[in-house]
Order: C-alpha cells, then structure tokens, then sequence
C-alpha cells in the first residue's frame, strides 16, 4: 500500500474521524502532530498549498485535503483505489472543500 500521512493536533476531532477511518481500512499513516510545533505547522501549510486546518491528509503524492474530503472519496467508492494504487482520483484537480 501506499505511504499515507496526516497532519493532526491532539485536541482535533476530525483528525481523530480521519484516523478512524484509515484505521478501520486497515490503512497505516504517518501520523505528523503540529500542535505548537510552528515549523511543522508552517510546512503543512505550504505542502497542503496554504490550507491551515488539521487533519492534512496526503496518499502518496496526492494532496487529499481534510476529514470532510477523505470522507467523501471514500462515500464516493474512490478512496479505496487510491489507496490501493495511489494514483489520483478523476477529479482530483479540482479545488478541494474546506
């Protein structure tokens, strides 16, 4: 399977949903906790291209986004595939939701 990680805060619900999720897929991340870590943080920020909420979700080279987004790809039957191969999603260039 493909390298997954995940930028996360320990305080963070929907980083705990992300990695409940992944962990129910039998998924294993790369967990990268940024909480008051600000070099860390600011290297998300510029990785998830200026997105500064956690989670961060990447699967391989692709920037997946956060909870809301890993939730729909898997609702949408994609995210299994691109775990499996970790090649982006059709739509994967379009702008994700915040």
């Amino acid at each position: 399977m493909i390298q997954v990680e995940i930028y996360t805060t320990r305080s963070c619900a929907y980083c705990l949903a992300a990695k409940r999720l992944l962990s129910r897929k039998g998924v294993e991340f790369i967990e990268i906790d940024v909480g008051g870590d600000a070099k860390g943080r600011s290297g998300m920020v510029a990785r998830a291209n200026g997105r500064m909420t956690v989670p961060q979700i990447f699967i391989g080279p692709t920037h997946v986004g956060g909870y809301d987004d890993l939730y729909a790809l898997d609702r949408a039957g994609q995210l299994d595939p691109l775990l499996a191969r970790g090649a982006a999603p059709a739509d994967a260039d379009k702008e994700p939701s915040a």
